[in-house]
């Protein structure tokens, strides 16, 4: 029977792999139906962009902080060190990226759909939400790379 730190670890693997998985599929689809420029394909992607980001998405940012703070008190980290203060505050910054962005999707999503239905071009607003998309996209995937990188290597000191 597995121990309850590999059952921890197992989880949190998983749950770093859908939330990095789903962000950069969700971001290649939106990404590749953006470029179409038709409204109809954006709010056909959209529609399933915004459903996966609340199922998968959602989901794993929640499981992340649990089974980190479960792997780290077993494994005997203060939950204090440099390293998990780092990566509380790299997850936070995604966090403040990752919020818009599933409203600017969403909304994205609706101004598509509104196009499409009514036969018209995308507005400026749309192009504006999109800037914006894409460009939280960016630190936001930096920060999970440094948390990847933080939780392979541990760093004694960060700061």
């Amino acid at each position: 029977m597995m121990d309850a730190f590999l059952v921890w670890k197992w989880i949190h693997i998983l749950s770093a792999a859908v939330l990095f998985g789903t962000g950069l599929g969700i971001a290649f689809f939106m990404f590749m139906a953006h470029r179409t420029g038709s409204p109809i394909v954006i709010a056909r992607v959209g529609r399933i962009v915004v459903v996966a980001d609340f199922l998968f998405t959602a989901t794993a940012v929640v499981v992340q902080p649990v089974s980190g703070i479960a792997l780290a008190v077993l494994a005997g980290y203060s939950l204090l060190d440099e390293w998990l203060l780092a990566t509380y505050a790299l997850y936070a910054l995604i966090g403040c990226c990752w919020l818009p962005v599933v409203w600017i999707q969403w909304k994205m999503q609706k101004l598509a759909q509104h196009a499409a239905d009514t036969n018209a071009d995308l507005p400026a607003q749309y192009h504006q939400l999109f800037a914006w998309w894409f460009w939280l996209g960016w630190p936001a995937f930096a920060s999970v790379m440094a948390i990847y990188v933080l939780m392979l290597v541990r760093p004694a000191q960060v700061f």
